[in-house]
């Protein structure tokens, strides 16, 4: 395939990470590659919290439009930073392999004590805010936006005592030597998608290309699994700036397990959803159906 193919992404270390992990795959499969960096409204709003921006997409919208005007061919995501539904024109191509799902604590603190009174962890998740409130109330949430560099120079500078991140980020960046502890997804379920990267495109792009991009970033069985879990998230149109969970997973038996649910942002109330899905159908939903999820 003589095509350049140019990825869209956003410009911080952890994006281009992922779009460099793109482009190593695609160019190994004898694809040629070009990187187009564009800054998203989640990228320039940075003095409040997500569920105050107030639009849905703050991380892909500008992405989006890149891709309606041809501008860039894909776009790479973080597959938590996905609307819960996608415009008409456009469609979620692939979502690559996941990484471990879990959220983490992250310090500087090497003897860090998550049951000591006060503490004070940084996160920008409405979700992650939720939930610490509920399983470790005697623990303070501060707002903690910005690339996880900028997070992690905040957290040097004692803003903070720790930051609670997702464990993909933390370990592509290979900051693993900071983690401090790895958080339960029994009780910390992770947001719809975490740990994989999603690739969008428009539906007018090249059929061709399109069925090869999937051929050679699409992984199955995480696609299955984001399907669900997006199916979950589009009941409640949600996105990230909602504290919602949704964690799926295969099972031995040839099912799908969906552990999902709604926190309250106090932590008190917590509704929670688990289903059992016959792996045939979401064979079909995946792979007959139109990729709109």
């Amino acid at each position: 395939m003589k095509k350049t193919v140019r990825i869209g992404t956003r410009g911080s270390r952890l994006a281009l990470w992922q779009a460099n992990h793109v482009a190593a795959c695609l160019e190994q499969a004898g694809i040629m590659t070009e990187i187009v960096v564009i800054t998203t409204t989640g990228d320039l709003v940075l003095d409040r919290s997500l569920d105050k921006i107030g639009a849905k997409g703050v991380f892909t919208e500008e992405l989006e439009i890149g891709l309606r005007t041809g501008h860039v061919d894909i776009a790479v995501h973080s597959a938590k930073d996905v609307q819960s539904s996608i415009p008409a024109d456009l469609e979620l191509l692939a979502f690559m392999e996941r990484e471990q799902v879990n959220d983490v604590v992250v310090s500087f603190q090497t003897d860090l004590n998550l049951h000591k009174p006060g503490l004070v962890l940084g996160t920008s998740s409405t979700r992650r805010k939720a939930m610490l409130k509920r399983f470790l109330p005697n623990t303070t949430t501060a707002e903690a936006r910005g690339n996880l560099q900028t997070r992690l120079r905040k957290l040097e500078e004692g803003q903070y005592d720790a930051l609670v991140l997702a464990y993909a980020g933390v370990h592509r960046m290979e900051y693993d030597s900071l983690i401090r502890h790895i958080l339960p997804e029994t009780q910390f379920v992770p947001a719809t998608g975490q740990g994989s990267v999603a690739i969008e495109c428009a539906r007018s792009l090249e059929s061709e290309l399109k069925l090869e991009l999937q051929r050679i970033l699409d992984h199955g069985p995480t696609h299955i699994c984001l399907a669900a879990e997006r199916a979950f998230l589009r009941t409640m149109e949600g996105g990230c700036s909602i504290p919602s969970f949704a964690l799926a997973t295969l099972t031995t038996a040839g099912t799908v397990q969906l552990h999902g649910g709604l926190i309250s942002l106090d932590g008190n109330n917590c509704l929670k959803k688990y289903s059992q899905l016959q792996l045939p159908m979401l064979m079909r939903l995946v792979y007959k159906w139109p990729r709109k999820y």
